[in-house]
Protein backbone atom coordinates (compact mmCIF):
# COMPACT_ATOMS: atom_id res chain seq x y z
CA UNK A 1 0.00 0.00 0.00
CA UNK A 2 1.42 3.56 -0.96
CA UNK A 3 1.63 5.59 2.19
CA UNK A 4 -0.21 8.23 0.13
CA UNK A 5 -3.31 5.89 -0.14
CA UNK A 6 -2.46 5.36 4.52
CA UNK A 7 -5.02 6.83 6.48
CA UNK A 8 -4.92 7.58 10.25
CA UNK A 9 -7.16 8.82 12.95
CA UNK A 10 -5.18 12.06 14.90
CA UNK A 11 -7.31 12.03 18.52
CA UNK A 12 -6.45 14.74 20.63
CA UNK A 13 -7.04 15.84 24.50
CA UNK A 14 -6.02 19.30 23.98
CA UNK A 15 -6.39 19.91 28.00
CA UNK A 16 -3.60 17.42 28.21
CA UNK A 17 -0.62 18.37 29.93
CA UNK A 18 -1.59 21.79 30.97
CA UNK A 19 -2.38 22.49 27.09
CA UNK A 20 1.11 20.41 25.52
CA UNK A 21 -1.85 18.21 24.01
CA UNK A 22 -2.93 20.73 21.59
CA UNK A 23 0.77 22.69 21.24
CA UNK A 24 2.05 18.53 20.94
CA UNK A 25 -0.94 18.23 17.85
CA UNK A 26 0.30 21.13 16.25
CA UNK A 27 3.60 20.24 15.54
CA UNK A 28 2.78 16.70 14.68
CA UNK A 29 0.14 16.71 12.09
CA UNK A 30 1.58 18.78 9.87
CA UNK A 31 4.78 16.06 10.14
CA UNK A 32 2.33 13.20 8.98
CA UNK A 33 0.46 14.99 6.88
CA UNK A 34 4.27 15.91 4.87
CA UNK A 35 4.80 12.38 5.33
CA UNK A 36 1.85 11.44 3.05
CA UNK A 37 -0.56 10.29 5.63
CA UNK A 38 -4.16 11.06 5.35
CA UNK A 39 -4.91 12.22 8.36
CA UNK A 40 -8.67 12.41 10.16
CA UNK A 41 -8.35 15.13 12.72
CA UNK A 42 -10.22 13.95 15.63
CA UNK A 43 -10.96 16.35 19.09
CA UNK A 44 -13.85 15.01 21.41
CA UNK A 45 -15.28 17.18 23.80
CA UNK A 46 -15.61 14.66 26.55
CA UNK A 47 -13.73 11.68 27.02
CA UNK A 48 -16.93 9.41 25.67
CA UNK A 49 -17.04 11.36 22.71
CA UNK A 50 -13.49 11.00 21.86
CA UNK A 51 -14.24 7.15 23.04
CA UNK A 52 -17.17 7.00 19.94
CA UNK A 53 -14.89 9.09 17.42
CA UNK A 54 -12.15 6.21 17.92
CA UNK A 55 -14.33 3.67 17.61
CA UNK A 56 -15.87 4.73 14.75
CA UNK A 57 -12.52 5.90 12.98
CA UNK A 58 -11.68 1.92 13.73
CA UNK A 59 -15.12 0.33 12.10
CA UNK A 60 -14.11 2.70 8.90
CA UNK A 61 -11.11 0.53 8.47
CA UNK A 62 -7.85 3.29 9.52
CA UNK A 63 -4.42 2.04 10.07
CA UNK A 64 -4.08 3.73 12.94
CA UNK A 65 -5.61 5.24 16.17
CA UNK A 66 -2.70 8.01 16.79
CA UNK A 67 -3.52 9.99 20.39
CA UNK A 68 -2.09 12.68 21.06
CA UNK A 69 -2.10 13.18 24.90
CA UNK A 70 -1.09 11.23 28.44
CA UNK A 71 -1.70 7.54 29.85
CA UNK A 72 -5.43 8.59 29.83
CA UNK A 73 -5.71 9.34 26.33
CA UNK A 74 -3.61 5.55 25.43
CA UNK A 75 -6.43 3.92 27.65
CA UNK A 76 -9.14 5.29 25.85
CA UNK A 77 -7.69 4.16 22.56
CA UNK A 78 -7.16 0.45 23.61
CA UNK A 79 -10.37 0.71 24.19
CA UNK A 80 -11.48 0.99 21.10
CA UNK A 81 -8.29 -0.63 19.23
CA UNK A 82 -7.87 -3.68 21.81
CA UNK A 83 -8.29 -6.82 19.40
CA UNK A 84 -8.61 -5.61 15.97
CA UNK A 85 -6.47 -4.81 13.67
CA UNK A 86 -5.89 -0.97 13.89
CA UNK A 87 -2.51 -0.22 15.67
CA UNK A 88 -2.55 2.60 18.25
CA UNK A 89 -0.12 5.24 17.46
CA UNK A 90 0.91 7.84 20.98
CA UNK A 91 2.03 11.32 20.98
CA UNK A 92 3.08 11.64 24.15
CA UNK A 93 1.47 14.78 25.94
CA UNK A 94 0.64 14.26 29.39
CA UNK A 95 1.44 14.76 32.58
CA UNK A 96 2.95 10.60 33.47
CA UNK A 97 3.42 9.32 30.11
CA UNK A 98 4.49 5.89 31.37
CA UNK A 99 3.31 4.26 28.45
CA UNK A 100 5.14 6.32 26.60
CA UNK A 101 8.20 4.98 28.47
CA UNK A 102 7.57 1.31 27.73
CA UNK A 103 8.22 1.77 24.10
CA UNK A 104 11.21 4.89 24.45
CA UNK A 105 8.91 7.01 23.03
CA UNK A 106 10.02 10.81 22.54
CA UNK A 107 8.40 12.61 25.49
CA UNK A 108 8.75 16.25 24.66
CA UNK A 109 9.49 16.05 20.93
CA UNK A 110 6.19 15.57 19.54
CA UNK A 111 7.70 15.90 15.62
CA UNK A 112 10.05 13.39 16.87
CA UNK A 113 7.72 11.01 18.18
CA UNK A 114 5.64 11.56 14.86
CA UNK A 115 8.88 10.44 12.62
CA UNK A 116 8.15 7.06 14.97
CA UNK A 117 4.68 6.66 13.68
CA UNK A 118 6.15 7.59 9.98
CA UNK A 119 8.50 4.67 10.43
CA UNK A 120 5.81 2.59 11.53
CA UNK A 121 8.02 -0.15 13.63
CA UNK A 122 4.97 -2.20 15.54
CA UNK A 123 4.86 -4.18 18.39
CA UNK A 124 1.95 -6.44 19.56
CA UNK A 125 1.66 -6.58 23.14
CA UNK A 126 -0.64 -7.91 26.06
CA UNK A 127 -3.64 -5.86 27.66
CA UNK A 128 -5.37 -6.66 31.37
CA UNK A 129 -8.65 -6.81 31.03
CA UNK A 130 -11.61 -6.89 33.55
CA UNK A 131 -15.16 -7.42 31.51
CA UNK A 132 -15.12 -5.34 28.73
CA UNK A 133 -12.55 -2.42 30.16
CA UNK A 134 -8.66 -3.07 29.06
CA UNK A 135 -5.73 -1.52 30.43
CA UNK A 136 -1.89 -1.07 29.28
CA UNK A 137 0.16 -0.69 32.07
CA UNK A 138 -0.88 -0.92 36.13
CA UNK A 139 -3.91 -1.33 37.71
CA UNK A 140 -3.75 -0.21 41.04
CA UNK A 141 -6.02 -1.12 43.61
CA UNK A 142 -4.32 0.24 47.53
CA UNK A 143 -2.78 3.33 49.02
CA UNK A 144 -1.59 3.77 45.25
CA UNK A 145 -5.38 4.24 43.98
CA UNK A 146 -6.32 6.57 47.11
CA UNK A 147 -3.13 8.59 46.43
CA UNK A 148 -4.21 8.99 42.19
CA UNK A 149 -7.69 9.75 43.70
CA UNK A 150 -6.08 12.84 45.59
CA UNK A 151 -3.79 14.30 42.91
CA UNK A 152 -6.48 14.16 40.10
CA UNK A 153 -8.23 16.97 41.99
CA UNK A 154 -5.38 18.72 42.12
CA UNK A 155 -4.94 21.32 40.26
CA UNK A 156 -0.88 22.19 41.63
CA UNK A 157 1.76 21.11 41.01
CA UNK A 158 1.92 19.50 37.77
CA UNK A 159 3.83 16.89 37.14
CA UNK A 160 5.51 14.06 39.60
CA UNK A 161 5.50 16.34 42.41
CA UNK A 162 1.39 16.69 42.52
CA UNK A 163 1.83 12.82 43.35
CA UNK A 164 4.58 12.96 45.63
CA UNK A 165 2.03 15.79 47.54
CA UNK A 166 -1.02 13.19 47.36
CA UNK A 167 1.15 10.33 48.47
CA UNK A 168 2.24 12.72 51.93
CA UNK A 169 -1.34 13.74 52.14
CA UNK A 170 -2.79 10.40 52.16
CA UNK A 171 -0.01 8.95 54.67
CA UNK A 172 -1.61 11.13 57.66
CA UNK A 173 -5.04 8.57 57.82
CA UNK A 174 -4.28 5.97 55.36
CA UNK A 175 -4.20 2.26 57.26
CA UNK A 176 -3.62 -1.07 55.76
CA UNK A 177 -6.11 -2.58 53.49
CA UNK A 178 -8.01 -6.29 54.13
CA UNK A 179 -7.55 -8.08 51.07
CA UNK A 180 -9.05 -11.36 49.80
CA UNK A 181 -6.70 -12.61 46.31
CA UNK A 182 -7.66 -15.23 44.21
CA UNK A 183 -4.17 -15.43 41.87
CA UNK A 184 -5.03 -18.36 39.19
CA UNK A 185 -7.29 -20.22 41.42
CA UNK A 186 -5.40 -19.76 44.47
CA UNK A 187 -6.86 -18.00 47.71
CA UNK A 188 -5.13 -15.17 49.20
CA UNK A 189 -6.40 -13.58 52.54
CA UNK A 190 -4.50 -10.66 53.92
CA UNK A 191 -3.79 -7.31 55.29
CA UNK A 192 -1.36 -5.07 52.49
CA UNK A 193 -0.74 -1.03 51.94
CA UNK A 194 -1.66 -1.80 48.25
CA UNK A 195 -2.41 -3.91 45.64
CA UNK A 196 -0.78 -3.39 42.08
CA UNK A 197 -1.50 -5.40 39.03
CA UNK A 198 1.21 -4.94 36.51
CA UNK A 199 0.92 -5.56 32.49
CA UNK A 200 3.59 -2.77 32.35
CA UNK A 201 6.41 -1.93 34.72
CA UNK A 202 5.32 1.70 35.93
CA UNK A 203 2.77 4.15 36.54
CA UNK A 204 2.36 7.59 37.92
CA UNK A 205 5.00 9.16 35.95
CA UNK A 206 7.61 6.42 36.43
CA UNK A 207 7.35 5.08 39.25
CA UNK A 208 8.32 1.46 38.87
CA UNK A 209 6.12 -0.84 40.86
CA UNK A 210 5.69 -3.67 39.08
CA UNK A 211 9.25 -3.64 37.99
CA UNK A 212 10.33 -6.62 36.00
CA UNK A 213 6.78 -6.75 34.29
CA UNK A 214 7.01 -7.48 30.20
CA UNK A 215 4.26 -6.28 27.92
CA UNK A 216 4.12 -9.72 26.05
CA UNK A 217 5.23 -12.04 28.16
CA UNK A 218 1.16 -13.70 28.68
CA UNK A 219 1.43 -12.66 31.92
CA UNK A 220 0.28 -10.41 34.96
CA UNK A 221 2.40 -9.04 37.75
CA UNK A 222 0.77 -8.83 40.65
CA UNK A 223 2.46 -6.48 43.40
CA UNK A 224 1.93 -6.73 46.98
CA UNK A 225 3.13 -4.48 49.07
CA UNK A 226 1.93 -5.67 53.02
CA UNK A 227 2.03 -3.78 56.12
CA UNK A 228 4.82 -1.21 57.25
CA UNK A 229 4.88 2.06 59.26
CA UNK A 230 4.54 5.13 57.65
CA UNK A 231 7.88 6.34 58.21
CA UNK A 232 9.14 3.09 56.68
CA UNK A 233 6.79 3.49 53.41
CA UNK A 234 8.24 7.20 53.53
CA UNK A 235 11.52 5.60 53.05
CA UNK A 236 10.75 3.47 51.00
CA UNK A 237 8.99 5.43 48.54
CA UNK A 238 11.82 6.51 46.34
CA UNK A 239 13.04 3.04 45.64
CA UNK A 240 9.69 3.05 43.41
CA UNK A 241 11.95 4.95 41.02
CA UNK A 242 14.67 2.88 40.70
CA UNK A 243 12.57 -0.46 41.32
CA UNK A 244 14.83 -1.71 44.02
CA UNK A 245 11.77 -2.02 46.21
CA UNK A 246 11.61 -5.53 45.42
CA UNK A 247 14.14 -6.60 47.89
CA UNK A 248 12.28 -5.01 50.57
CA UNK A 249 10.73 -7.99 53.10
CA UNK A 250 7.32 -6.60 52.96
CA UNK A 251 7.22 -6.69 49.08
CA UNK A 252 5.61 -9.54 47.24
CA UNK A 253 5.48 -10.66 43.81
CA UNK A 254 2.95 -13.24 41.63
CA UNK A 255 2.71 -14.34 38.05
CA UNK A 256 -0.71 -15.16 36.85
CA UNK A 257 -2.89 -14.98 34.40
CA UNK A 258 -5.90 -14.11 36.21
CA UNK A 259 -6.70 -12.27 39.75
CA UNK A 260 -9.62 -11.29 41.41
CA UNK A 261 -9.22 -8.19 44.00
CA UNK A 262 -11.91 -7.93 46.81
CA UNK A 263 -10.99 -4.99 49.39
CA UNK A 264 -13.66 -2.98 51.09
CA UNK A 265 -14.01 0.52 49.77
CA UNK A 266 -11.21 1.21 47.39
CA UNK A 267 -11.93 2.44 43.46
CA UNK A 268 -9.00 0.90 41.72
CA UNK A 269 -7.39 3.11 38.93
CA UNK A 270 -5.63 2.12 35.91
CA UNK A 271 -3.52 3.66 33.41
CA UNK A 272 -3.99 6.89 35.70
CA UNK A 273 -8.02 6.86 34.80
CA UNK A 274 -10.96 5.71 37.79
CA UNK A 275 -11.34 1.67 36.55
CA UNK A 276 -13.91 0.26 38.91
CA UNK A 277 -14.58 -0.24 42.44
CA UNK A 278 -13.40 -3.66 43.51
CA UNK A 279 -14.27 -6.52 43.80
CA UNK A 280 -12.62 -7.18 40.10
CA UNK A 281 -11.50 -9.75 38.18
CA UNK A 282 -8.28 -9.17 35.92
CA UNK A 283 -7.20 -11.53 33.21
CA UNK A 284 -4.15 -10.81 31.01
CA UNK A 285 -5.02 -10.99 26.82
CA UNK A 286 -2.12 -11.99 25.65
CA UNK A 287 -1.42 -9.24 22.13
CA UNK A 288 -4.41 -7.97 22.12
CA UNK A 289 -2.89 -4.25 21.00
CA UNK A 290 -0.59 -3.56 18.42
CA UNK A 291 1.54 -0.86 19.28
CA UNK A 292 3.35 1.73 16.87
CA UNK A 293 6.54 2.43 18.56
Amino acid sequence: MSVRSREIAFLTNPTSGKGRGARARAAAVPRLKEAGFTVRDLIGRDAEESLDLARSAVADGVEAVVVCGGDGMVHLGAQATACTEVALGIIPAGTGNDVARFFDLPRRDPVAAADRIVASRRRRIDLGRSGAAYFVGVLAAGFDAVVNERANTMTWPKGQMRYNLATLAELRTFEPIPYLLEIDGVTHQLDAMLVAVGNGPSFGGGLRITEGAVLDDGLLDVVVIKPMSKPELVRTYPRLFSGTHTTHPQYEHHLARSVTIAAPGVVSYADGERFGALPLTIECVPGALEVIG
